[in-house]
């Protein structure tokens, strides 16, 4: 799974800079995630900004007083214009945008660029940073993102802060604390299992809070143990959350603790995001290969002409994922030669 933080944003778009146009007047952003990535280039430019709608109407996002009104564009004469968003991936959304700004063209030099772009991305840009294949899910939108269908996703430190020592009394205050307490995000997606150490008994009310939010999601696994006690005695929250996501084909299970999602990815060999952290945990690289090779060699065994008919199609797909890096390598050398 790759995976990308805000701090990992924040370094690779200030390594990046060296790679763009040196006399750029002004940064668009495309919204919403792409003008995340203008704000920051042009606060280290020290540049004006605007999005996409912006510059059609010849509007500039207002400025502090660091830019000074001598920084202020004229958009109505030519200028360098450098559009941007975080990522590319089929470039749909770039192809929208570049049709809008056609008639925009005669007058502003318009370079396109992004963070990241998978490796068919980078045919839709002139410029960008990392090449970050799928799968992939960025910090600022995993809860927001479709591989929230295929997650596991824990309650407590995700959705919605962890008790207080006083709260997780197993009685009272603890109830009060499940029916009150304010989420942390809502995703907009359905989650696939929302994997909790809670205990069986407090089901109704934890299914009441996430409908109360509108948080959807397909399946609730809940610890089922009498109380408190045991489960602290047995000491298995990792364990037990490991197994779920070991029993499923989910492709990612988001963790709060640290602890905790060392353990759940070691346990499966399967990736974990760490929210305390915002760092993804993944399985070692060649023990992953060799759980997927011994799957590969099973499947084969079990069914070998259903095997034989998808090679042919597997060759082809790495086959093709190999040609669109070696375009991209080919393609960035020649870009940073001409960006002066």
């Amino acid at each position: 799974m790759n995976y990308r933080s805000i701090a990992n944003l924040n370094s690779d778009i200030k390594h990046w800079i060296s790679e763009l146009p040196y006399d750029l007047d002004i940064i668009v952003g495309i919204p919403r995630s792409g003008l995340l990535v203008a704000n920051l280039l042009a606060l280290y430019l020290n540049l004006p900004m605007t999005d996409v709608g912006g510059l059609c109407e010849n509007r500039i996002l207002s400025a502090g007083p660091r830019l000074g009104n001598n920084k202020i564009p004229d958009l109505s004469k030519p200028k360098k214009v450098l559009v941007v968003d975080d990522s590319v991936c089929s470039g749909a959304q770039m192809r929208k945008v570049k049709s809008k700004l056609k008639n925009l063209e005669h007058l502003h030099r318009i370079y396109y660029g992004a963070v990241y772009v998978t490796p068919q991305g980078c045919d839709y840009v002139d410029f960008w940073y990392e090449i970050v294949d799928t799968p992939r899910v960025f910090e600022w939108n995993v809860m927001h993102h479709d591989i929230l269908t295929n997650s596991c996703v824990d309650i407590d430190g995700v959705l919605c802060r962890d008790p207080t020592p006083q709260e997780n009394d197993d009685g009272d205050n603890y109830r009060k604390f499940l029916a009150t307490v304010k989420p942390l995000i809502i995703p907009t997606k359905t989650i696939g299992w929302l994997v909790t150490c809670r205990l069986e008994k407090y089901r109704e009310l934890t299914e009441e809070w996430l409908k109360k939010y509108g948080i959807t999601y397909k399946h609730l696994i809940m610890m089922n143990l009498p109380d408190k006690e045991t489960r602290l005695a047995l000491g298995n929250h990792a364990k037990f959350k490991a197994e779920v996501y070991r029993s499923t084909k989910a492709q990612l299970f988001i963790e709060s603790s640290k602890e905790q999602a060392y353990e759940i990815a070691r346990l499966t060999g399967k990736p974990v995001l760490c929210t305390e952290t915002s760092e993804m945990i993944n399985p070692g690289v060649l023990a992953g290969s060799y759980r997927h090779g011994r799957e590969i060699v099973s499947k084969a065994m079990d069914d070998p002409f259903a095997a034989l008919i998808k090679a042919p199609r597997f060759l082809k797909g790495e086959i093709e994922k190999m040609k669109w890096r070696i375009v991209a390598a080919i393609k960035k050398k020649k870009v940073k030669r001409m960006r002066r």
